[in-house]
């Protein structure tokens, strides 16, 4: 492998809507919470946004993915905020010899409405992973399982250089 060079990985998340979610459950997206919006279910707090942009990450680096380092067979992990996942899915990064360049981070989806939030997401994530992010939103135009309503979708890609 030649150093130096750039590597780009990408990463892709999805979670159905919790269809019984506990009182006072909260949406988690993009680092975060969405009060009055249906929360979704997942091992850890299900943040597709968050959980993309970490596989992302890990991907380019080449040190496998967010199952293998964050899988639902690991306890410490449930129930975990998106923002510690991809803050140490950046630290492992860091660890395995690799700096940061960004990340870009896409939300599928009907809701939440991400666009009058987007500055604080952006701030939210690339604090957790200590490198810009970008956050942008679609929808699928009434396809998939995101167009139906019953869930949200992310991909991202990561642009990582080895030192």
């Amino acid at each position: 492998m030649t150093t130096g060079l750039p590597r780009t990985g990408v990463g892709v998340d999805v979670h159905a809507y919790d269809p019984d979610p506990a009182p006072g459950a909260v949406l988690h997206l993009a680092g975060l919470a969405w009060p009055g919006e249906r929360p979704l279910a997942g091992h850890s707090d299900a943040d597709v946004a968050a959980h993309a942009a970490a596989d992302a990450l890990l991907s380019a680096a080449g040190i496998g993915d967010l199952g293998q380092h964050f899988g639902t067979a690991e306890p410490r992990w449930a129930g975990a905020a998106g923002v510690v996942l991809l803050g140490e899915a950046a630290r492992r990064v860091r660890e395995a010899g690799f700096e940061i360049g960004n990340v870009a981070v896409q939300v599928i989806g009907n809701r939440p409405r991400l666009g009058p939030r987007r500055a604080e997401a952006e701030a939210a994530l690339s604090g957790a992973c200590g490198a810009p992010v970008s956050v942008t939103a679609t929808t699928t135009d009434g396809l998939g399982l995101t167009g139906r309503g019953e869930g949200v979708a992310a991909i991202a890609t990561a642009l990582v250089v080895e030192r």
